[in-house]
């Protein structure tokens, strides 16, 4: 990274950041309803060399990809950068500014392992990292919630996509982590529980699917669950309680559909399941989680529907059979993040960690079954030889 940041900017870096990609454990969709998930940052990171320039500009260069300059004096939305990088980073600058964090120019080089569609959450890590070097440039020693709101403020405001905060909290907390997103301020807490002593791996599965096209799919999860709220004056279903949306489901049917009563259906079991996630893995239950991920799975399925993106896309939907076919009652899978296409989370044995990678590599190619293990660490500076 020294080297290609000297040839790209003609100076030493002075800096180095890492911002890790997280993994979804339990929560498919809550965390933008107010609910409550379970998260784990994982050893894939989004690196940047980084050097103040003294100008009023920010100029990025990731590897692979055309140079991205911003002009700080402007930190209002651009139309025409709505969906890109630059998008991103003036976002972060906007946010920070509002708050009267001072942001200055700087050169960085990144470099990342989170690979784009991974369900892993790359756009989150590199807002987080974007976050957290104008934060340490600026001397404002902003809090780890706070370059996840930063993040998620680009994402929603500048880059046009809804997300929810889930993603950049645990790429910017670290470790493994409950979230509850009913408060103003996200409650974070840390899980005491060492995934590498319960002789199972944590793996994602590239279902080879293509997230193109499949924004308005997205979007329909937190509007179905919206309507809901909103017939009882609510803006998030963690603001409804589940008996009056029980009571009234037959008038919801009506005016909101099926869909939308299945997906809060889902939303109030799920965040249950995050509760008793947590309590299982703190009494050292393992067991009791795997039966709980199992569960979670199946719920975003027959309930959130996030599975079939149509007809001819049943990607997600193979992966998943396949998975389960291989685990043969062991173990546990799941959907991965936001669903439709992307990844599919498997919980696997040891003993049969060799043939489970082959039989989904066998069907899906080489490279497919990723074989992770979880980051104690955040967003961060780092050293680098």
């Amino acid at each position: 990274m020294k080297q290609r940041f000297f040839e790209l900017f003609g100076a030493t870096p002075t800096h180095y950041f890492s911002a890790p990609g997280r993994t979804e454990i339990g929560g498919n969709h809550t965390d933008h309803q107010g609910g409550r998930v379970l998260a784990a940052a994982v050893n894939l990171d989004t690196r940047a060399a980084v050097r103040s320039n003294g100008s009023h500009w920010i100029r990025l260069q990731s590897e692979g990809y055309p140079l991205c300059q911003i002009d700080l004096t402007n930190t209002k939305p651009v139309p025409e950068e709505r969906g890109t990088t630059a998008a991103l980073i003036r976002g972060v600058a906007a946010w920070m500014t509002e708050r009267g964090c001072p942001v200055s120019g700087f050169d960085a080089y990144v470099t990342s392992d989170v690979l784009p569609g991974s369900g892993l959450s790359s756009s989150a890590a590199f807002e987080v990292l974007i976050a957290a070097i104008i934060s340490h440039l600026s001397g404002g020693g902003l809090t780890a919630p706070q370059l996840a709101q930063a993040g998620q403020y680009a994402e929603n405001v500048y880059f046009g996509k809804p997300c929810g905060l889930m993603d950049q909290m645990a790429s910017a907390v670290g470790g493994l982590v409950a979230m509850d997103f009913s408060a103003r301020e996200p409650l974070v807490r840390s899980v005491d529980f060492d995934f590498s002593r319960c002789s199972h791996s944590l793996c994602i599965i590239d279902t080879g699917a293509d997230h193109a096209d499949l924004t308005d799919a997205y979007s329909a999860i937190p509007a179905d669950m919206g309507r809901i709220a909103g017939v009882f004056g609510k803006q998030r279903l963690s603001q409804l309680e589940e008996q009056d949306f029980y009571a009234h489901i037959v008038p919801l049917r009506k005016c909101c559909g099926d869909r939308a009563v299945l997906r809060a259906i889902h939303y109030y079991e799920e965040n249950q399941r995050v509760d008793r996630q947590v309590a299982a893995l703190e009494r050292g239950d393992f067991g009791a989680f795997l039966a709980l991920v199992n569960d979670s799975g199946r719920s975003s399925w027959e309930y959130l529907q996030n599975v079939l993106a149509g007809p001819e896309r049943q990607e997600m939907g193979l992966t998943l059979a396949l998975c389960r076919r291989l685990l043969n009652g062991r173990g546990a899978c799941r959907v991965h993040g936001g669903g439709f296409a992307g990844t599919v989370q498997a919980f696997v044995p040891e003993d049969i960690l060799s043939a489970f990678c082959a039989g989904i590599e066998g069907v899906l190619g080489q490279g497919s079954c990723h074989v992770l293990q979880i980051r104690p660490t955040g967003a961060k500076q780092i050293t680098m030889e």
